[in-house]
């Protein structure tokens, strides 16, 4: 493998695989496969993949990662560069707002080397498709001059590999879409996963975790490793400053009673969208932008941030006609002031 560049957060820069510019702590991500917990049906795909284009001396087939936010897509980008041996670039969709960017970012590629766009499917409709002729035959299109008198021409580039995560799949236009080889959907973790996680996180960290905590902890965190390391790191700070520091069942229950997380990993948000939907639009349906006026959150952060827990752990259903609170999510709030003519929340 190359020798390392030093990490820089500019897009198209080369980083560190392993590592990724932003992250709130990176030593807690996993740096190879077999550290890798989770998501098994996706890492053993992947892993064969990976071992079979080493074997032929090929770049790696392009990888569209998909999921909800927090499951370890980026880290799974990273941990692709680490095991095909590579350098990593890294990009970001919104960033990205001119085709001579990506073209500038595209030429500099390595043979085999991993260009990681996260959001991909935010990629304006004009620069995705300097990536077409990029990802099918390696080579991008250049205009040179003006006018009648402009001239395209082909320029190559290495084969590269390129691994793009979505947090919204069915944004992405069939056409690049098409143009990825292998595809990996990622799931929400269990408890017993989440656990694992957790215990790796506290080692690295130096926090004394009990089992009861450790299981209190995994049952709160929405089945997503982002959120379970991150209220980690909060109840730890309860722990130091109103505990000797250890981090048991009784304290990470105490501590995330107080963060107004409760026993099914719902937070206030949650609540207040189930809460909304349930006192001022009669349980639905109602339409999502209804819904981010009423609550004062934007569409997109309700629907990639808050709704597929919400869906897949049956609070709320997505309808053709707009989201309604099932039974069960009925169940999760109390509709005090559900005569209240504001809806207002008590």
């Amino acid at each position: 493998m190359t020798e390392r560049p030093t990490r820089i957060t500019d897009p198209g820069r080369s980083v560190p695989a392993g590592d990724s510019p932003g992250a709130n702590d990176p030593a807690l991500r996993p740096r190879r496969m077999d550290e890798y917990v989770g998501q098994d049906r996706v890492r053993e795909n992947l892993r064969v993949y990976v071992k079979a284009a080493i074997g032929r001396g090929e770049a790696l087939d392009h990888v569209l990662l998909s999921g909800p936010p927090g499951l370890g897509k980026t880290s799974m980008a990273y941990i692709l560069a680490e095991e095909l041996g590579v350098d990593v670039r890294t990009a970001s969709g919104p960033t990205i707002e001119r085709k001579g960017d990506l073209a500038a970012i595209l030429n500099g590629l390595k043979p085999r080397e991993v260009l990681f766009i996260d959001e991909i499917h935010r990629l304006p409709h004009a620069v995705e498709e300097v990536l077409y002729p990029a990802m099918e035959d390696y080579e991008i299109d250049l205009i040179l001059g003006q006018g009648p008198g402009a001239q395209s021409i082909k320029l190559p580039i290495a084969r590269f590999t390129l691994v793009g995560a979505t947090t919204r799949s069915g944004m992405l236009s069939a056409p690049l879409r098409a143009r990825f080889g292998i595809h990996a959907t990622f799931d929400f973790y269990s408890p017993a996963e989440l656990e694992k996680i957790l215990q790796r996180s506290a080692e690295k960290l130096e926090i004394t975790l009990t089992p009861e905590g450790r299981q209190e902890l995994a049952k709160r965190s929405r089945g997503t490793p982002r959120i379970a390391n991150r209220m980690l790191r909060r109840v730890r700070d309860f722990a130091q400053v109103e505990g000797d520091g250890t981090i048991d069942g009784h304290r990470a229950q105490v501590a995330l009673d107080r963060l107004e997380i409760d026993a099914d990993g719902l937070d206030a948000m949650d609540r207040k969208i189930l809460h909304t939907i349930a006192v001022k639009f009669s349980g639905g349906p109602v339409g999502l932008d209804t819904i981010a006026h009423s609550i004062g959150e934007s569409a997109d952060t309700i629907e990639d941030t808050y709704e597929p827990y919400l869906i897949q752990q049956g609070f709320l259903h997505r309808t053709p006609r707009g989201r309604v609170v099932t039974p069960r999510g009925r169940e999760q709030i109390v509709l005090k002031g559900i005569d209240d003519p504001q809806g207002r929340l008590v």
